[in-house]
């Protein structure tokens, strides 16, 4: 019976077969342990050289890891094994023996591995990140379909910026056309919500920043909801829950992850609701007392959103930045036109944004006026005029960077190692 190790538990006390790679190998005379993964999880598996016979246990002492190996056993439960199950080895199949493997229990830098990301991923801690990636993902989509969300995926070419002209990727389309790799699906978002009330996508999206901090990937997964009949007030409640229930999935069902992590659980349990609503003018004032030379008007970096975040123990929510340093769709407040009606979420512990986003302009007349001031061309624009054309309603959203959620999540250091294959200013390889 093919058997995975994550589901061990459930074959206690019966023969099963586990088809994958040997991880580690260490023998004690008549014994071999071999630490085997199956892509699911890892399992000690005991053999003995009177169960196989002489030949099979000799094989094995010369196995390298990596190895391409399927084992049939016994299942026995072991509170001193890591998972509490070990598998008593009847018979090993030898797939394909592996060369001498590149990655090996010292230290090795962090070019050398990220050069080997291909193979680094099969490392405990990086299977561990990438499958509360994979909760991450799963948890956002249960959250936004079990409140009517639609997933409308958007184009990954566009004609143009949805946020100015500077960080675009071009691409060579055809008859001699530059097409740009997409930014964001906000503005293609705004049109799906007009049609189906409640809209998602979520996909790669690029930057074309040439930023070398641990908070920036040239290519990332983004997620974006856009509702109609929305205020901000509504776009941070939803953002808010987001986060809780995405925080609340991961501690219920990647324990495991977490400890391989050695993450501090009770940071990530202090994660709940209501997250601290804090304006742009309040964080000026937080900055100002810490001794931080930041002026009003400004956008913060990355040294103000840790200042900020050092200040609370949960995520916050800082709003109406001033409308000049916001895209040129954010709504500028009725009551206070230099802010705009924005939000970010910022992480605690120092790990900054994780969402942007806010309530847009549904005003026709005002949205042509800062098309005209940031510059863009008005003819790229004319299907989002549409939108204030025919039935334009206050509408608002989000973009949620997973990698940095995952970051976080995770408290790790750097973003690369929240996606498979990074992608960043130096780097494009594997």
């Amino acid at each position: 019976m093919i058997a995975y190790v994550e589901e061990i538990a459930r074959f206690e006390g019966q023969e099963i077969t586990i088809r994958g790679w040997l991880h580690n190998r260490r023998s004690s005379g008549k014994i071999h342990f071999l630490t085997v993964r199956d892509g699911t999880g890892f399992i000690q598996c005991v053999m003995s050289r009177k169960a196989v016979g002489e030949e099979i246990f000799e094989s094995a002492g010369h196995l390298s890891q990596e190895s391409a190996v399927i084992v049939h056993g016994a299942v026995r439960a072991d509170a001193r094994a890591p998972g509490g199950y070990e598998i008593d080895v009847t018979n090993l199949e030898i797939v394909s023996p592996a060369q001498p493997y590149p990655i090996t229990p010292k230290e090795h830098g962090v070019d050398y591995l990220m050069d080997r990301r291909h193979l680094w991923i099969r490392a405990p801690r990086q299977q561990a990140i990438l499958r509360i990636r994979h909760e991450v993902i799963d948890a956002v989509r249960d959250f936004l379909n079990s409140r009517h969300f639609v997933l409308a995926d958007t184009p990954i070419f566009t004609p143009a910026a949805c946020e100015g002209t500077t960080t675009l990727f071009p691409v060579q389309y055809f008859d001699d056309t530059t097409a740009f790799l997409t930014q964001s699906g906000q503005l293609y978002n705004e049109a799906n919500a007009m049609a189906l009330g409640r809209v998602y996508c979520f996909g790669p999206t690029f930057r074309a920043e040439k930023s070398k901090t641990r908070r920036h990937l040239t290519e990332f997964w983004m997620v974006e909801p856009e509702m109609a009949y929305a205020t901000l007030d509504d776009v941070m409640t939803l953002a808010e829950g987001l986060v809780v229930s995405v925080v609340e999935r991961v501690l219920e069902k990647r324990q495991n992850e977490l400890k391989v992590l050695e993450r501090d659980t009770g940071k990530l349990e202090r994660v709940k609701g209501p997250f601290p609503r804090v304006s742009y003018d309040e964080a000026a004032e937080i900055l100002k007392k810490k001794g931080l030379p930041f002026e009003w008007g400004g956008d913060f970096g990355a040294p103000d959103e840790t200042a900020l975040s050092e200040e609370f123990d949960r995520p916050i929510l800082v709003h109406r930045y001033p409308s000049a340093v916001k895209a040129f769709y954010m709504k500028p407040d009725p009551m206070r036109p230099e802010v705009a009606l924005c939000v970010d979420m910022l992480a605690p512990e120092g790990y900054g944004e994780i969402i942007g986003g806010g309530q847009r302009i549904e005003d026709y007349d005002l949205l042509v006026q800062r098309i005209k001031e940031h510059g863009l061309p008005q003819e790229a624009f004319e299907w989002y005029l549409d939108l204030r054309r025919y039935g334009s309603v206050p509408h608002g959203g989000f973009g949620m960077g997973i990698e940095r959620v995952v970051t976080w999540i995770c408290g790790i250091d750097h973003l690369r190692e929240a996606i498979p294959y990074p992608r960043m200013l130096y780097r494009m390889y594997p």
